[in-house]
C-alpha cells in the first residue's frame, strides 16, 4: 500500500466515524446538530469514495488483531494448544478459564482477554458491509467493473467476519441488511446456515474483485483463500480443493523459495528470515502474501495502526528473576549494558507464553529446518548472563550461557511460566526505534499467506483420503524451509496441525481453525487419529478441540498454578466462547442464544435455519 492510499484513508476516517455514530441510534440529540447534517448516510454514500470508506474501515478492523498491547490474536492462541496466558503476577488474565470466562465477565481487556473485542468489532464491521451492499446502487460509477469490485469486496469482508464469528461463537445473529433504526429482536441463526450463505457470496465475489490489488487490499486470491476455509467448514472437500487450487496453480502467488529483499545478502540467514522481515513482507516481488495488514512507522502521522508490540507480548520476561548458579541476579534489560540483549530480543513480558507443544514437541525431528535453526529460533540457553553487576564483581558467570537448574535440580528461575520458554526470533524480531527498550515496532503482517493455502488444500485432500496429494502440499511448505519430507503414510490431522503450528504461529487464528476442524469431525463422524469419534449432539461436552489440547497441554487441568496462585483450567464447552451478556440483555424483544456450558443457556430456543431478508443486489 502506498502513502497516497494511507492519506486517502486518513481523510475519510472522520467521515466514517460519523457514519458509525449515525447508525447507532436516531434518538441521540447530538445527531440533530446542524453542522453534522451534511454528513448524512444518504449524502455521503452516493459515490464510490464514500462506499469505499466504509469498506476500508471494516478492512482495517479485520487486520488489526495483530497489533497493540494485549493484541486480540493472543486470545485466539491461548484458546488452543500453542500458547497460554503467561501473566503470572495477578488474577484476571485468562488462565482459570472455568472461573473467568463467563458471559458477564470482563471480555474485552488487554489485561484479561479479547473475546468481546471480536464480538463488538466484527459486528460493527458487518454493519458497514451491509450498508454498502444495501446502498450499492445509490452511487454513480465510472464503470460496471467499479461497482462490481466494491460489491465483491463487501461480500468478502462480510463473509470473513461471519466465518470467524461462527467458529468463535457458533450460532449467532445473522444480519444481511442495513439496520436503519434500533433493533431489539435479533434471533440466533445456525452456524451451518450462515456458512452456506457466505459460501454463495464468496463464490459470487470471486468474479467481482480484481486479480491484482494494492498491498493490503482485497484481491481474487484472498476471496478464494477464505472460500477454501468456508468450503472446509461445510465439509465440501471437493470445492475446497478446487478453490485452493485456483490460488496455488492459477494465480501469481507462490511460495518464496529464493533469497530476496533487504536481507538477501546476509549469508548466515535464509529465505525464512527474509520472508518475515518487516521491510520485505509487502515488496512487489514477494509473492507469498495474499492478504496483508499494513503498518509502517513512516505512516504513523497518516493514520497508521499501533505497533505490533510482539516482543513485549510474546517474548519471555527473560530480564528478571533468573539467577546465576552462584545465586546472583544474572540478567539486565539496561540498553546501555555491554551485552545489550534487550536490543536483540526486546523487553518481553511473556503474555503470549508458548507451550511445550509449540516450542519443543513439534521440533523434536527438526533436523535442518530453517524455522528452528540457530539465529532464527531462540532457546533460553542461547541467552547469556549480562547483568553489569556481575562484571563489576568479577563474577565468572558473566557472559556465559544461561542454565535453568543446578546439578541437584534446584531451579535458577523463580517463574518458569513467564520467564523461561523458547521462541521464533525470525517472526518476533521487529525493530522498534521509538523505544530504547524495544517492545516490537511497526510491521506489515501476513493475514493470508500461500503457505497456508497449501496446508488448507492438504487438509482437504486428507479428508478425501488422498494422502499422497496431501503430503505433496505439506512438503512444498517444508521443502522451502529445508525440512525433511513427511511420507504420505504418516499424514493425518495431527501432522497437518503440527505443520500449521510450525509455519503459521502468531499468524493464523489458531482457536478458529482448531474449532473448525473439531466441527468437521463432529459433522462427518470420522474417527480422529486419537481413536475418538465425535458428533454434534453432545458437541459442547465432547469434541476434538478439547481432546487435542488435553493431549498435548502441559498447563490446563494439570494442577499448574501461577506464582500468584491461579490455576490453569479449561473445559470442553470452551470450544465456543460465551455470547457477551450485554448483547443478550439488550436484545429485549428476541432471543440470542447462549452457548452450552455458560449461565443463560437454559433459556435457549431453536435457532433459525433460514437466511434472513437481504438486499436484491
Amino acid at each position: 500500500m502506498n502513502t497516497e492510499l494511507y492519506k486517502f484513508r486518513k481523510a475519510l476516517l472522520g467521515l466514517t466515524f460519523i457514519f458509525a455514530m449515525v447508525f447507532v441510534s436516531c434518538e441521540e440529540e447530538f445527531l440533530d446538530a446542524e453542522p453534522q447534517s451534511f454528513f448524512t448516510p444518504t449524502n455521503a454514500l452516493n459515490n464510490p469514495d464514500g462506499l469505499n470508506s466504509l469498506l476500508n474501515n471494516a478492512l482495517a478492523r479485520l487486520t488489526s488483531e495483530f497489533y497493540g498491547d494485549g493484541a486480540p490474536i493472543i486470545t485466539e492462541n491461548i484458546f488452543s494448544e500453542v500458547a497460554v496466558e503467561g501473566t503470572t503476577d495477578k488474577s484476571g488474565p485468562a488462565q482459570d478459564l472455568n472461573l473467568l470466562i463467563l458471559p458477564d465477565a470482563n471480555l474485552n481487556s488487554a489485561n484479561s482477554n479479547r473475546i468481546g473485542w471480536y464480538w463488538n468489532l466484527f459486528y460493527e464491521s458487518i454493519k458497514f458491509t451491509n450498508t454498502v451492499v444495501d446502498r450499492i446502487d445509490d452511487a454513480e460509477y465510472e464503470s460496471d467493473a467499479q461497482r462490481s469490485e466494491i460489491l465483491g469486496k463487501a461480500y468478502f469482508l462480510r463473509s470473513y467476519f461471519y466465518y470467524r464469528l461462527t467458529q468463535q461463537f457458533g450460532d449467532i445473529p445473522f444480519v444481511l441488511k442495513e439496520e436503519k433504526e434500533p433493533k431489539l429482536d435479533f434471533t440466533s441463526t445456525t452456524r451451518e446456515t450462515i456458512l452456506n450463505s457466505i459460501q454463495l457470496d464468496l463464490n459470487a465475489a470471486v468474479a467481482m474483485v480484481p486479480e491484482v490489488a494494492n498491498k493490503g487490499d482485497v484481491n481474487k486470491a484472498a476471496v478464494l483463500h477464505l472460500l477454501t476455509k468456508v468450503n472446509l467448514a461445510l465439509a465440501d472437500f471437493d470445492a475446497a480443493i478446487a478453490s485452493a487450487s485456483q490460488v496455488i496453480d492459477g494465480s501469481s502467488f507462490q511460495l518464496m523459495t529464493d533469497r530476496f529483499g533487504s536481507t538477501a545478502s546476509i549469508v548466515e540467514k535464509d529465505v525464512t528470515w527474509d520472508l518475515h522481515r518487516p521491510e520485505n513482507k509487502s515488496l512487489p516481488g514477494n509473492t507469498e502474501g495474499i492478504l496483508m495488514s499494513i503498518s509502517r512507522l513512516e505512516f504513523e502521522d497518516n493514520g497508521s495502526r499501533a505497533p505490533t508490540s510482539i516482543q513485549r507480548q510474546a517474548v519471555p520476561l527473560w530480564w528478571r528473576f533468573i539467577n546465576t548458579p552462584d545465586g546472583q541476579n544474572g540478567m539486565s534489560d539496561d540498553p546501555n549494558a555491554e551485552i545489550n540483549q534487550v536490543f536483540e530480543y526486546g523487553r518481553g513480558i511473556g503474555r503470549n507464553r508458548g507451550t511445550h507443544y509449540s516450542t519443543e514437541q513439534i521440533w523434536k525431528d527438526a533436523n535442518n529446518d530453517q524455522r528452528f535453526k540457530d539465529g532464527n529460533w531462540v532457546e533460553m540457553e542461547d541467552l547469556v548472563y549480562n547483568a553489569p553487576s556481575l562484571k563489576e564483581a568479577g563474577n565468572s558467570f558473566y557472559g556465559k550461557n544461561l542454565e535453568l537448574y543446578l546439578p541437584d535440580g534446584t531451579p535458577l528461575c523463580s517463574d518458569t511460566i513467564r520467564n523461561w520458554y523458547d521462541f521464533p526470533h525470525y517472526k518476533f524480531s521487529i525493530p522498534d526505534p521509538l523505544n530504547v527498550k524495544p517492545a516490537g515496532g511497526h510491521s506489515d503482517w501476513y493475514v493470508f499467506r500461500i503457505a497456508e493455502t497449501h496446508l488448507l488444500r492438504a487438509e482437504a485432500y486428507f479428508w478425501k483420503g488422498n494422502m499422497a496429494a496431501a503430503a505433496e502440499d505439506i512438503n512444498a511448505v517444508r521443502r522451502r524451509a529445508d525440512a525433511d519430507d513427511i511420507p504420505a503414510s504418516e499424514i493425518n490431522i495431527d501432522v497437518i496441525l503440527d505443520e500449521r503450528a510450525r509455519e503459521l504461529y502468531y499468524e493464523e487464528p489458531r482457536k478458529t481453525e482448531l474449532t473448525r476442524i473439531a466441527f468437521i469431525f463432529a459433522k462427518t463422524g470420522k474417527t480422529a487419529y486419537n481413536g475418538e469419534s465425535y458428533d454434534m449432539d453432545n458437541f459442547s461436552q465432547k469434541n476434538f478441540w478439547y481432546d487435542r489440547i488435553m493431549e498435548v497441554t502441559d498447563f490446563y487441568n494439570k494442577g499448574v498454578k501461577t506464582i500468584h496462585g491461579d490455576e490453569y483450567t479449561m473445559s470442553p464447552y470452551h470450544i465456543l466462547w460465551p455470547i457477551p451478556a450485554s448483547a443478550i440483555n439488550a436484545n429485549t424483544q428476541g432471543r440470542i442464544n447462549q452457548n452450552e456450558g455458560y449461565p443463560g443457556a437454559e433459556l435457549n430456543i431453536a435457532p433459525l435455519t433460514s437466511v434472513p431478508e437481504e438486499s436484491d443486489n
